[in-house]
């Protein structure tokens, strides 16, 4: 067993060691200013990081988080539909469901949901 266990990480080891080795010597010798800066959704990181940005893209940002989280929590329900009976899993769905519609009724009442003003 710890021979087994040895001769993996040996094998392991090699391995990372070939891969970084190959990392170095494929490297291109050109080097793009444009394609070494990071991207920031959107605005240029070459200028003052103060700039202003659309507030509605951070908006719709976190309505789709909050939905997508909300998504997850449906699928536990589906595994539960054994366990309970038929009345009250039905009850716990459509309430589950109902505050996610009212909430995005909410945001679309808000004007959240408009790209154009």
């Amino acid at each position: 067993m710890f021979l087994i266990l040895k001769l993996s990480t040996i094998i392991i080891l090699i391995i990372s060691v070939l891969v970084i080795l190959l990392n170095l010597i494929s490297k291109k010798s050109f080097y793009d200013r444009e394609k070494n800066s990071p991207f920031e959704c959107g605005f240029d990181p070459k200028t003052s990081s103060r700039l202003p940005f659309s507030l509605h893209f951070f908006i719709i940002t976190v309505i789709f988080l909050i939905f997508d989280v909300e998504i997850t929590l449906l699928f536990p329900l589906i595994l539960t539909l054994k366990f309970t009976n038929l009345i009250n899993y039905s009850f716990i769905t459509l309430i589950f469901i109902l505050i996610l519609l009212i909430g995005i009724y909410h945001e679309w009442n808000q004007g959240a949901l408009t790209w154009q003003k």
